[in-house]
């Protein structure tokens, strides 16, 4: 039996959008935020797909990036749905923009990186996916703004110069020493080990401490 509404309307009497998945994958290379891109017939953009019939967002976002990246077992979540009717020129297309971050040494070689500055890509990139990197940098920024390396990127163990330099990777500006320092010891445990340094002494290998 085939649903109607009250002026006898089935659910394929209404006009339906198309449904994508765009993922922004944030990385740091050379101490600055970068943005995994793909080329495609519109040009430079996030790696993306459509919605298969009876497939979820998360399946469609993991079908995306293992065909366009090459890269599986990647962590993300749903940052936005893009709804604007006018973002895509080849009709009426809804987007829902995931976020994920990974170390770069995790990407397949020749993957393609934007960077990022002032939370925006320095290529633009096609539709309305500079905004959607936007919005990943915004959320990648709130989770780091008070937790160490919550993404792991630099592993299980990194100096406290490790993270500081990543945390200022994500803020994209300074950070001032003894109160990153202060701000961040609470979460974490030493290990009593320390680095092997070429130049100037060990320093100390810190790990996360686990959640109260």
């Amino acid at each position: 039996m085939v649903w109607r509404d009250d002026l006898g309307r089935a659910l394929t009497d209404h006009p339906r959008p198309s449904v994508a998945v765009d993922v922004a994958v944030l990385t740091v290379v050379d101490d600055r935020l970068h943005v995994v891109a793909v080329e495609g017939p519109h040009g430079v953009a996030l790696p993306g797909t459509f919605l298969h019939p009876g497939e979820r967002l998360a399946d469609a976002a993991v079908r995306a990036l293992r065909t366009k990246v090459g890269v599986s077992d990647l962590d993300f979540h749903q940052l936005a749905l893009h709804d604007d009717p006018d973002r895509d020129d080849r009709g009426w297309v809804l987007s829902m923009a995931h976020g994920a971050v990974t170390p770069a040494a995790a990407l397949p070689a020749g993957t393609r990186l934007v960077a990022v500055v002032d939370g925006r890509p320095t290529q633009r990139l096609a539709f309305d996916h500079d905004a959607m990197v936007a919005h990943a940098v915004d959320d990648l920024r709130a989770r780091y703004a008070d937790r160490p390396d919550p993404d792991h990127v630099l592993g299980e163990r990194f100096t406290l110069l490790d993270l500081r330099r990543l945390h200022e990777a994500v803020a994209d500006r300074e950070l001032p020493k003894d109160t990153f320092r202060r701000r961040m010891l609470p979460f974490l445990s030493g290990t009593g080990e320390f680095s092997t340094a070429d130049v100037g002494r060990p320093a100390e290998l810190f790990t996360p401490r686990p959640p109260d």
